[in-house]
């Protein structure tokens, strides 16, 4: 078997055709993103490209590789030429409740089961989302694979797209915290925000610098009683 390239990978087709090779019919590719960010949901989507597409010819990579400006290009032709596509997204309680890694799982899983296809194979991004997704179909856990797989490069990028828009949203909803530049992540920014406004419902609990800032605010309210 060939090594994979970590410095250089190539988003392609190899995953794919080996998975027809194997008999499968329609191959979804999984992603999730907001695994990481202390603010807001985690989404996931999943989507089935007809075979022959020529996506990664207009600059489909991993999301995290291209712009906005191109992401939002490539959103748009994914759901055009997709044979199917969903997005799912998993709220900041349920996430504090089951684990964000649960939650990515149950994220990529309700975006599976919104498919208006039904998938006979799944390629997942990651290394331990391998016969953890309960699904009746085979499936098979891709490290880098969201820049080694179009179908995975391209759930990527509709997932990233939708939760950036959803955070920028909220941004009017919860001023002051720089949600619309990090996007939830955990910048200098949004740290300084978080010590200043403290948390907003949406910020995870269960994540250090948010439950730091509970215990401060909570702290001072009884100094104050």
């Amino acid at each position: 078997m060939a090594r994979l390239n970590r410095q250089n990978p190539v988003c392609g087709w190899k995953h794919e055709n080996a998975a027809r090779r194997d008999g499968a019919l329609r191959i979804a590719g999984i992603d999730e993103v907001g695994r990481g960010p202390m603010f807001g949901p985690v989404v996931a989507a999943a989507v089935i490209l007809p075979r022959g597409c020529r996506l990664q010819d207009q600059g489909l990579n991993d999301s995290k590789k291209v712009t906005e400006k191109k992401r939002n290009e490539l959103d748009v032709e994914i759901r055009a030429q997709a044979v199917a596509w969903a997005i799912a997204a998993v709220d900041v309680e349920t996430i504090d409740r089951i684990n964000i890694r649960r939650a990515s799982l149950l994220a990529m899983h309700r975006a599976i089961e919104q498919l208006a296809l039904t998938p006979d194979y799944l390629l997942i991004d990651g290394i331990d989302t391998i016969a953890t997704i309960e699904f009746p179909c085979r499936q098979q856990s891709v490290i880098q694979g969201d820049a080694t797989s179009v179908s995975i490069a391209a759930a990527s990028i509709l997932a990233k797209v939708h939760r950036d828009r959803l955070i920028v949203e909220l941004d009017s909803q919860y001023p002051g915290y720089g949600l619309a530049q990090h996007k939830g992540y955990s910048t200098a920014v949004h740290l300084e925000a978080l010590t200043r406004l403290g948390p907003t419902p949406l910020h995870r609990k269960n994540w250090s610098p948010v439950a730091q800032t509970l215990l401060s605010f909570s702290s001072a309210i009884d100094l104050n009683l």
